[in-house]
């Protein structure tokens, strides 16, 4: 994905634009793309505001989000679950597919993390309740 131009440079361009230059010279005088300048301006009288807007999904948003409780009642209950186990029984007891690398990153952003316990096992525990 492709950062954002700098607040700064946003700025100068739509501060050349309001002083009577046109969008098309902007972009030339700041070596940006003649888009970039016209949806800048354009923004700029829209909302009085030339900073970016926010990118990505929101947060709490996504296919596991409503079975939240549902997954970490059963890690908490069952902290040596494989992800692959615990996919199936989304499936089952939910009708909810994921695959086990979406279950792990669910359970990281959640505070869980592996440890393993001294007969050599992985289990999954919350860091930080």
């Amino acid at each position: 994905m492709g950062g954002c131009y700098s607040l700064d440079l946003r700025e100068r361009i739509t501060g050349f634009v309001e002083n009577g230059g046109s969008r098309r010279a902007a972009a030339r005088q700041f070596a940006v793309s003649a888009s970039c300048a016209i949806k800048l301006a354009r923004r700029r009288a829209r909302t009085g505001s030339v900073a970016p807007a926010r990118q990505g999904r929101p947060k709490g948003s996504g296919k596991l989000e409503p079975v939240a409780d549902f997954l970490i009642a059963t890690v908490e209950a069952t902290p040596d679950i494989t992800m692959p186990e615990l996919a199936e029984r989304l499936t089952i007891e939910h009708g909810v597919t994921a695959t086990p690398a979406m279950l792990s990153r669910f359970l990281c952003q959640r505070g869980f993390s592996y440890e393993k316990s001294p007969d050599g096992r992985r289990t999954r525990a919350r860091t930080d309740p």
